[in-house]
């Protein structure tokens, strides 16, 4: 497959294949490559149009009777913090977060693979290597980063990488409008501090101090169980038919 960069971005479709989040349902994706100099530029325009980016690729669902995986970003310049949410930020006040160029780490790998070996072990990246991690971490042509949450430790804001326990780690690209949070994982034998609210109320935070109005969760799936969270983060918007809508649940309010 031509995976050079040309004046215009070709797109391939996926054959079916069993869907991840509904089992009743077959997807299908449509995917470009992400790859030379305009990679940045391209990356900015799909994710505003409800593509999702995995190392040098883009992609949204083409599912030929299903709409169900909407696109979700949050409103940063309105957004509040509910009454649970600002638990979550004090439970987690003992907690310092570093932004890294987009390298990996065997550290990181250590609690990426504790995290999918407690919560995803069906899952489609569960027989990942430690290559596999580094190519997801490093194999991008975007602005991407990596943010590591730590315990903090008494002197460690001296040494170049603070050495407090690594909680968290989420792979974050920075775009013209917004974050767009690519993957993100926890030590899981924390449930207690929400972790994975923790880091998108962190992203919310940091967009906030750019200036950049949205960040962006990827896709809500409305049945599954496993995307409820992503509605709880309002006000939002969800790339509907029309374009993008303010979407607000009234069931979440607290």
């Amino acid at each position: 497959m031509n995976t050079q960069a040309t004046s215009s971005p070709q797109f391939y479709l996926t054959a079916p294949a069993a869907c991840p989040y509904l089992p009743q349902e077959m997807e299908r994706k449509v995917f470009t490559h992400l790859v030379g100099e305009r990679a940045p530029e391209l990356n900015d325009l799909l994710t505003q149009g409800g593509f999702r980016r995995s190392q040098n690729i883009a992609y949204r669902p083409a599912c030929e009777t299903c709409r169900a995986c909407i696109s979700v970003r949050i409103l940063v310049n309105e957004f509040t913090p509910r009454r649970s949410m600002r638990r979550v930020l004090a439970a987690n006040a003992d907690l310092v977060s570093h932004e890294y160029l987009a390298e990996p780490s065997s550290e990181q790998y250590s609690l990426f693979r504790h995290y999918l070996d407690a919560r995803h072990q069906k899952g489609g990246m569960s027989d990942m290597s430690v290559l596999d991690y580094a190519m997801m971490v490093e194999d991008t042509h975007v602005h991407t980063k990596v943010i590591e949450y730590r315990l903090r430790e008494e002197g460690s804001g001296l040494k170049e990488r603070p050495q407090g326990e690594l909680l968290a780690v989420a792979l974050t690209d920075r775009m013209g409008d917004g974050l767009s949070m690519v993957y993100s994982f926890y030590n899981p034998e924390v449930a207690d501090r929400s972790l994975g609210t923790f880091m998108i109320l962190d992203h919310i935070r940091r967009a906030k101090a750019l200036g950049l109005p949205h960040v962006y969760l990827g896709y809500w799936v409305k049945g599954s169980r496993k995307m409820d969270y992503k509605t709880k983060f309002l006000p939002q918007e969800h790339l509907m038919p029309r374009g993008w809508e303010r979407y607000n649940d009234e069931t979440n309010t607290t």
